[in-house]
């Protein structure tokens, strides 16, 4: 046995690119996006994206190269998932919601040699690329525009510089580029910056590769579901969905832009049986004013905070099925998720929703996941109660941070890679978290949960959203502040008082834990994904000053 080594048959590099071959081959005649009145089909989407990265080639564009698009979720954003790859170059996709200044930094630490723009964002781009200091190398421009539907007349540009245009001069027989090894780099992903400046995160073949794949048996998606694209893809590519629905030939619906009313029009529309996004997208689809029950069941995947029980509850009534998961940048997708066990189903559905808020338990593919003391290293204890930071080891684990060696042996270090969440463990070896380490607020000694506070919060019937952050104190060092956004519409009397919300938090929470401060608002301020940006909420809790309670 010990002469038994790798050899040439078993050692081609994992690749998520070889799905798209394979959807077209099994699955030519069938949907494979669809956008307002375009339909492609697979063979039709391989075709194109062998034009795309055969055209990127003819321009150039080399192995390891860096690949930027800015767009929401249209065909051209689905097809550069793999079109940019299939030409050896690195893919990056950049959040439509970044300012002109950050959008100008990371195109230069990438170092960027090409951006496809869409049309709307043309005028954002244009300003980024004026900001690059004198003599800087600025990356070629390719406008998208939805010309497959009909010509923009607002567009005044050279066909050749479009997207379709350099899609029409690309050979459909081009043979893409395959990896030399599993650990080629794939994609560019920047975080979104929610505690902290954003860091470039590489992920390489193999890692997108497990991840699609340990995605799809996570969730059960089966053949030839459909697929609605409620996530936006340049978040952490869409959670590794653009290849995973190649991989089972499903139908990706695509949307410029969404909100209750859309996702519902297009439930009906086109029968969608999946879609993903943020715990807020829930409170749209729970809170809509023209919500109706499903006629069928439609499988939602959460994740990117912790979703309070209230929500799902509400969410699940109306016919959702509501799966719920955690993953990172760095993870490529989710890694953990709260597998459903059959004898929950006899519980009350408010006890059901209370364990399905739950992060839960590791993957099939990942190897191990932890919660660890900060100072020991060792495991906390299976109690429910005592914190711990979440930390991770597997194969889609990013490579590291590019040119950030120290932000890299920081995440990376003692065989596993530190996330930067707090939570605990349950005694049925179930993981929840209760904050990001920057989030847990220090008052009077005892740590307190945001988190759980919030859960308490979205009880209220009058209240839409809400957000926990410390407020600064001059006795109790800190206090939990309150930000949060009441239903629509509601009449005077109806609209509660701080002290009112306060006092309802009284009645169902250790006093400790009670926000001192409630401030009522419009809106939380959230990145594109519907992550709350709490370090914003943070600043402005700092500047209300010292709450200045009294001794409890």
């Amino acid at each position: 046995m010990d002469l038994l080594k790798p050899n040439s048959a078993n050692s081609s590099p994992l690749t998520p690119l070889g799905f798209l071959e394979r959807a077209a081959t099994v699955y030519g005649n069938c949907a494979s996006v669809v956008y307002n009145n375009t339909t492609f089909t697979w063979s039709q989407t391989y075709q194109r994206c062998l034009q795309m990265a055969s055209a990127l080639s003819s321009l150039g564009i080399q192995r390891g190269q860096i690949v930027s698009v800015i767009a929401p979720n249209i065909p051209a954003m689905y097809e550069l998932h793999f079109a940019v790859p299939m030409a050896g170059a690195i893919l990056n996709t950049i959040n439509t919601r970044l300012d002109a200044r950050t959008i100008s930094i990371l195109l230069r630490h990438s170092e960027s040699k090409l951006i496809f723009v869409d049309f709307l964002c043309r005028s954002l781009i244009l300003e980024a690329l004026s900001l690059f200091p004198p003599n800087t190398r600025r990356p070629d421009l390719f406008l998208i525009s939805d010309d497959y539907e009909e010509e923009n007349p607002s567009l005044t540009v050279d066909l050749n510089r479009t997207y379709e245009g350099l899609l029409k001069t690309g050979d459909p027989g081009f043979k893409w580029i395959r990896p030399e090894n599993d650990w080629d780099p794939m994609i560019l992903n920047y975080t979104s910056g929610t505690t902290s400046a954003p860091k470039g995160v590489v992920h390489c073949h193999r890692g997108i590769f497990i991840i699609s794949v340990d995605t799809l048996i996570d969730w059960s998606v089966p053949k030839q579901s459909t697929y609605l694209w409620t996530l936006p893809m340049f978040h952490a590519n869409g959670w590794s969905f653009p290849w995973g629905m190649a991989a089972v030939g499903g139908t990706n619906i695509c949307l410029r832009k969404f909100d209750a009313t859309t996702i519902y029009a297009a439930i009906r529309r086109h029968g969608v049986t999946h879609l993903c996004g943020a715990p807020v997208v829930l409170n749209m689809l729970a809170n809509a004013p023209d919500r109706k029950q499903l006629e069928n069941p439609v499988q939602v995947l959460t994740a990117g905070a912790p979703p309070p029980a209230a929500v799902l509850f509400r969410t699940e009534s109306l016919g959702f099925v509501v799966s719920h998961g955690y993953g990172l940048t760095e993870t490529g997708g989710l890694v953990i998720s709260c597998a459903w066990k059959h004898e929950w189903n006899r519980f009350p559905a408010t006890e059901q929703a209370r364990l399905k808020s739950r992060q839960g338990v590791r993957t099939v593919a990942m190897a191990e996941v932890a919660v660890v003391d900060e100072e020991s290293g060792v495991s906390v204890k299976r109690d429910g109660s005592s914190l711990g930071e979440i930390v991770l080891r597997g194969g889609c684990i990013m490579l590291g941070y590019l040119k950030d060696p120290k932000g890299t042996a920081k995440a990376i270090r003692n065989g596993w890679f530190y996330t930067g969440d707090v939570g605990v463990i349950h005694s049925d070896g179930y993981i929840e978290i209760k904050d990001r380490s920057k989030d847990v607020i220090i008052s009077g000694g005892e740590n307190l949960s945001s988190v759980e506070v919030e859960s308490v919060l979205y009880t209220n019937p009058a209240i839409n959203e809400a957000a926990v952050v410390a407020r600064p104190d001059e006795f109790w060092g800190e206090t939990p502040c309150a930000f949060v956004t009441l239903k629509s519409p509601l009449s005077e009397k109806e609209k509660p008082s701080e002290k009112e919300i306060i006092e309802y938090c009284r009645s169902k929470m250790p006093h400790y834990m009670v926000p001192k401060t409630v401030v009522f608002t419009a809106e939380l301020p959230k990145t594109s994904t519907g992550k709350i940006q709490k370090f914003m909420l943070r600043d402005m809790a700092k500047a209300l000053g010292s709450s200045r309670v009294s001794r409890m």
